[in-house]
């Protein structure tokens, strides 16, 4: 059978109109650095180009050789910066830090993502595998929505979620934010881009709230 980790993960659903607090448990990611506009850098490009097919390379190599099967999970990223008003005020996307990422499976090894970059590399060329690396993330307590719509549209949607929801839950925020991209830009009109935004916090008092 072929595990489906969006389905079986409940940190990977999220509601739109809503902030929920969802506990999300040590996840395993191949994963990258970078800095720069995700529109024009070429290294984030480069970066996406790097880590998928290492991502698929790992799907093929964990079927054959260890007879486990899943369906490869969608693109995600990381994003920060030392004023984190560039995501929302003044969306200065030239500030931006990001980690590119995508989930594997636990039951990969570091011998396994060895050989997939080594794969990968000799048939891209691509000089970015040398920095790939496989690292769990441990984000424990996160609030997190589902933004519909363009990536710029998210500014507003985020300053709620920072400047209100956040404060008000008498929590603070800790670790990154993270972006789940649920749909391919390449094949999806901006409109319908479904993107859950996801933000660690620490001091939680309550559940959920309503997105007015």
């Amino acid at each position: 059978m072929k595990t489906d980790f969006k389905k079986t993960l409940a940190c990977y659903t999220a509601r739109r109109g809503a902030f929920d607090i969802v506990d999300v448990p040590p996840l395993r990611y191949v994963m990258v650095d970078g800095r720069g506009d995700p529109n024009t850098a070429q290294s984030y490009a480069d970066a996406i180009a790097a880590v998928y097919p290492v991502a698929y390379a790992l799907k093929f190599l964990s079927k054959n050789e260890l007879g486990r099967d899943y369906v490869v999970m969608p693109l995600e990223a990381l994003w920060w910066a030392s004023n984190m008003d560039v995501f929302t005020a003044e969306r200065d996307k030239s500030q931006w830090n990001w980690t590119v990422l995508n989930m594997v499976p636990d039951w990969i090894e570091q011998d396994m993502f060895d050989t997939a970059v080594a794969e990968s590399a000799a048939k891209r060329h691509n000089s970015i595998h040398v920095d790939l690396r496989m690292e769990t993330l441990r984000e424990g307590r996160c609030v997190q929505t589902l933004h519909v719509g363009s990536y710029d549209d998210e500014a507003e949607v985020l300053r709620r979620l920072h400047d209100e929801f956040i404060p008000a839950a008498g929590a603070t925020m800790t670790g990154r934010h993270h972006e789940i991209y649920l749909s391919d830009p390449r094949r999806v009109d901006p409109a319908k881009l479904r993107t859950i935004l996801r933000q660690p916090i620490e001091e939680v008092k309550v559940s959920s709230v309503d997105n007015p």
